[in-house]
């Protein structure tokens, strides 16, 4: 873990405040602070530094240590405590960790930041940044403006430090790096040199200019032993809950897997299996256990919610939540493609790296076909199709419902299934007719004309369309609208 006072150290050796570093004897009121974390993770995103750090306790002028009173715990503003505060008024994507530590016999407090990610840090909806050590707001169509847009843009969050000056010998204590080499299929080497050299290629370690390493969020995410010691990332720990009924009222059961991803991803997904309803079907002398929802489809999910995730929205983590007669799950961020369009186009993920090493680690499918394997897998099921909501949290929700009789869906359930039946269809280089969307829903020809109003409906609503309109009714096929 990082040496706090070997980092106060090094840093009261600076001959000046920098942009990114800033000294001060004691707190002052919460709405400057906010303001400097603000300017300061803008500034260290401007500057190419790993973090910026506020002290106090060291005079700002000689960089004596003085101590002080401030104590982040009990400080509040109003009746709120302080932390949450300046959580609320600066925007989703400022990270920061206060660290109380006793230097010289005196208190210190650090204020760990970390740069801005995917855009500057605003504090009630205002940019601040930083000149020599004043903190003032950025002026809009600046140059600089333009300059810091720049620079942050290029940043990537795996790419990020999640903890700086660690030894090779303390790696292994922080991430699982027995799960990589089992993953990968890979012998792990007896020396820890040759393991911390995979890491360094995978981009999960870094090597620093005084030889200890840096882990970044992207070895963090997948191979942590325990998020909960990263700042960056322990509020990105999976939840699973179920609740008994329809609603969130009555909590029975709740799990939070704390591990990187890709140590826990086998362990999530049996124990989400295990919260499947199911049930024995024996036909002659076979007995078989049918699930209420596909393992398919749920893996895909998982995957999904994981690698797709918005990291700039803190404070939020993927979540499933189990009701009775339906599944939900949830992550953080809007999709970068169009809903109806999740099946047929190309696809996009903002977190490129940790997708890329998820698909080598066999954990989510190549080229976009999850979602193909999910729609096919829920028509299979005899299922509604899956519902796709982006909530206004900037979060995205697809839920799950249990089979049922084609007379017991709704009106809207029914037009979605239809469309996603063209969709598929047309992915697998066929058409959707009458016939097919009959055996979807399990329907025999007499339902023929129930059938045909569905799809009628479904042309006056624009979701699909026939192939060829002068094609005799009968032998009528039905494609996307779009396509």
């Amino acid at each position: 873990m990082q040496n706090i006072g070997a980092l106060i150290e090094n840093l009261r050796k600076l001959p000046n405040e920098t942009e990114y570093v800033e000294f001060k004897r004691d707190f002052t009121e919460p709405e400057k602070e906010a303001k400097d974390i603000c300017a300061l993770a803008n500034a260290a995103a401007a500057h190419d530094a790993s973090a910026a750090y506020k002290i106090w306790g060291i005079d700002d002028a000689t960089h004596e240590i003085v101590g002080t009173s401030f104590n982040p715990k009990s400080r509040k503003k109003g009746n709120q405590e302080l932390e949450m505060w300046l959580r609320q008024h600066l925007s989703a994507n400022a990270h920061f960790e206060f660290i109380e530590h006793e230097h010289r016999g005196l208190d210190v407090v650090v204020l760990k930041i970390w740069p801005a990610y995917h855009q500057p840090v605003q504090y009630d909806n205002i940019v601040y940044v930083r000149t020599g050590s004043c903190t003032q707001k950025l002026t809009h169509g600046s140059t600089r403006e333009s300059e810091l847009w720049k620079k942050i843009q290029q940043e990537v969050f795996e790419d990020q430090i999640a903890i700086e000056d660690v030894a090779e010998k303390d790696v292994p204590d922080l991430l699982d790096v027995d799960a990589y080499f089992r993953l990968t299929g890979t012998t792990r080497p007896e020396q820890i040199e040759t393991v911390i050299h995979y890491f360094l290629e995978e981009g999960m370690l870094l090597r620093q200019d005084n030889g200890l390493l840096s882990i970044t969020n992207l070895g963090v995410l997948l191979f942590a032993k325990t998020l909960d010691l990263f700042p960056t990332v322990r509020r990105k720990a999976v939840r699973v809950m179920l609740y008994s009924g329809r609603g969130r009222i009555d909590l029975m059961k709740e799990r939070v897997f704390n591990q990187g991803y890709a140590v826990s991803m086998e362990s999530l997904y049996d124990y989400v299996m295990e919260l499947v309803p199911a049930k024995e079907d024996i036909r002659g002398a076979l007995r078989t256990t049918v699930t209420a929802y596909p393992s398919i489809a749920v893996r895909e999910l998982i995957s999904n919610a994981l690698i797709h995730q918005d990291f700039t929205v803190t404070g939020a983590a993927p979540l499933i939540e189990f009701f009775d007669h339906r599944v939900e799950f949830t992550n953080p961020g809007s999709p970068l493609v169009d809903v109806d369009r999740i099946v047929n186009d190309p696809p996009r993920s903002r977190n490129e790296k940790l997708a890329a090493l998820m698909r080598r680690l066999h954990m989510c499918e190549e080229a976009g076909s999850g979602w193909d394997k999910i729609i096919s897998a829920c028509e299979h099921f005899r299922m509604p199709a899956p519902k796709i909501e982006i909530r206004e949290e900037r979060s995205m929700r697809v839920s799950l419902r249990q089979a049922v009789a084609y007379k017991d869906l709704s009106p809207q359930e029914r037009l979605d299934a239809c469309y996603w039946h063209s969709c598929i269809c047309y992915a697998q280089g066929d058409f959707a007719t009458n016939q097919s969307l009959r055996d979807r829903f399990g329907l025999k020809s007499s339902n023929a004309s129930q059938i045909s109003r569905l799809i009628k409906e479904a042309i006056d609503r624009n979701l699909i369309k026939p192939v060829d309109p002068d094609t005799s009714f009968r032998y009528m096929k039905y494609e996307p609208s779009w396509a």
